[in-house]
């Protein structure tokens, strides 16, 4: 126990000690972000200038007109520190006092018990110790309490360097990707002008060599009629045959020139992200019920308190901007959407739900498919799943929907998904043999020339995987409608989990379809007979619903700015949803 008090006083030095100095704080003063330093080390640390930064946690700090002596002064700790210093004193004082064990303080010692001080001393130590201890205890835990703060503020200082490091990341590359664009319309730009150029000095070398042969035919007539020689006939009838073709040949006309005209788009400014505090394990976010409704409510908030901004368009129809079973989506970086439609074609939109162009999804020659499920490659070019009446094809087209390449399909008369492995450049097909009572469902490896790479899900019991994606990790995720699951496997194939299960609860699910992840890894499944489009993390752990209020989701899809793509295939309809 005789090291005890040398110990407490050590670490009550070390919390009252400034962290430039490494001293005793000496007229302490307090920074508005709550550090302390001496007035005489924070002088130096400021210098002659307006504003610094803090030594711990580097926050500008803005000096007031008084300078380093204007700031607050830290009360509590001036006192603390003069505490230390009488109690080191007064600890060297009872040191140098003489010990003496038989010491009486009375004259007399009639009608009194006498006894020794040493004596009296022990008999004290049976209740006073007990307190010291305790005291002690309390003052070590109040240290260790102090001790935890300055390993939570280390942590928040990193956190907070990660989350600044994070931000600036995503501001650069969303300035990379606008230069680029900037360069890319600059040079159209550019490209248009010259074509306009070249169109009038086409024409302008034209009209030039009209007006060489008439000046000259006009010089020389000119030139005989002054000499009066006989020439002069020969050059009439010449002139008169050149002034004769131009007499009939109609004026130059002005140039038709087709200047471009740039047209900013009505996207707002891009979002770089958001800075959010997370809910901590302890204190769980209750969930929206599982109910149609207007409004979509996270976390604990109300019925109608927080409402999902939405974009739909579409319905039935045959047109342009019209579906007849939108059953695939897709989003390219470029943020253009991509939708698969039985009336075996794709059509490409916005993501403000604008009409763009369409394709249809043809094979080879007239023969055409109807279209499955659609997903975008790591070269921008989208691979399309469908059906012929004799055949099926997995089929590569680019953008404007010129065939690439095509894969033969074992023809199973059941529906494909498709997803691509970006980082590997594989492509995953679904695939659902057998009759309705005995389906059996697997998933096909490709490279993108055909050869069959491996078969994944044999082992399992899959019936139904009918949608399929692959997260940022390479994982290969499935819904099987049938099972009601999700199935997740690694990237070369092997079992991982499954999650979901039959039912209308929080987790469970009732025919899956569209599945897709966000940036974060977690999990986005269209649980369609439900109603409903829920939201899991990497590890299948239930989150939230995002969407209660729609017929019958079919596909999902994740655009690179966090938007939420979702078609249904009851109305007929694509719907764009942000900030769900």
């Amino acid at each position: 126990m005789a090291a005890a008090p040398l110990s407490l006083g050590t670490h009550f030095k070390e919390e009252l000690s400034c962290s430039i100095c490494l001293e005793l704080f000496t007229r302490p003063k307090v920074l508005p972000c709550q550090h302390t330093f001496c007035q005489d080390c924070l002088q130096d640390h400021a210098g002659r200038g307006g504003t610094f930064q803090c030594p711990i946690c580097r926050r500008q700090v803005r000096l007031p007109p008084q300078g380093v002596a204007g700031l607050p002064d830290n009360h509590l700790v001036t006192s603390l520190c003069e505490r230390l210093e009488n109690q080191a004193t007064l600890s060297g004082e009872t040191r140098e006092q003489p010990q003496s064990g038989d010491q009486c303080l009375e004259q007399g010692h009639d009608d009194h018990r006498t006894t020794s001080l040493k004596k009296a001393a022990q008999e004290r130590n049976f209740t006073v110790q007990p307190l010291i201890n305790e005291g002690r205890n309390i003052v070590e835990s109040y240290l260790s309490f102090l001790r935890s703060l300055r390993e939570e503020e280390k942590t928040l200082n990193e956190k907070k360097q990660q989350r600044d490091n994070g931000i600036i990341q995503a501001y650069n590359q969303m300035v990379q990707k606008l230069t680029q664009r900037k360069d890319h319309l600059l040079s159209e730009s550019e490209e248009n002008h010259t074509k306009n150029l070249d169109r009038i000095q086409t024409e302008r070398d034209r009209v030039l060599a009209d007006i060489n042969e008439l000046s000259a035919a006009c010089d020389r007539a000119e030139q005989e009629l002054q000499q009066g020689g006989v020439e002069f006939l020969s050059q009439q009838t010449a002139l008169t045959e050149v002034v004769g073709q131009y007499r009939g040949k109609a004026a130059p006309t002005p140039v038709q020139t087709q200047p471009a005209v740039f047209q900013p788009t009505d996207t707002p400014v891009p979002v770089l992200g958001h800075v959010t505090v997370q809910s901590l394990p302890s204190a769980p976010i209750p969930a929206a019920p599982a109910a149609r409704s207007t409004g979509h409510h996270h976390g604990n908030q109300r019925k109608g308190e927080h409402q999902c901004h939405r974009v739909t368009f579409g319905g039935r129809g045959f047109g342009p901007g019209r579906f007849l079973g939108p059953y695939g989506v897709a989003v390219s970086d470029e943020e253009e959407i991509f939708v698969s439609d039985s009336k075996k074609r794709i059509q490409v939109f916005t993501l403000q739900g604008t009409f763009v162009r369409q394709f249809p999804t043809v094979v080879s020659g007239e023969q055409k498919m109807c279209p499955d499920d659609v997903a975008m490659d790591g070269e921008g070019n989208l691979w399309v799943v469908g059906d012929t009446d004799s055949a099926e094809f997995a089929v590569l087209y680019n953008k404007q929907g010129r065939v690439l390449r095509k894969i033969d399909l074992q023809k199973t008369g059941w529906g494909r998904g498709v997803a691509v492995d970006t980082r590997r450049n594989h492509i995953l097909i679904t695939q659902i043999t057998g009759d309705w009572d005995n389906r059996h469902g697997e998933v096909l490896v490709f490279r993108p020339d055909g050869t069959l790479m491996r078969t994944v899900g044999q082992q399992q019991g899959m019936k139904e995987p009918r949608y399929i994606t692959v997260d940022g990790e390479g994982n290969i995720l499935m819904s099987d409608c049938a099972n009601h699951c999700v199935y997740v496997y690694n990237e070369d194939g092997q079992f991982l989990f499954q999650f979901g299960g039959l039912g209308s609860g929080e987790g469970q699910l009732i025919t899956p379809r569209g599945i897709c992840t966000d940036r974060a890894g977690n999990i986005i499944v269209a649980d369609t007979a439900n109603d409903r489009v829920e939201m899991f993390d990497k590890t299948g752990k239930f989150l939230k619903h995002i969407i209660t209020d729609m017929n019958r989701r079919m596909a999902v899809a994740m655009a690179t700015q966090g938007q939420l793509v979702v078609t249904d295939d009851t109305d007929n309809t694509v719907t764009i949803f942000q900030n769900f």
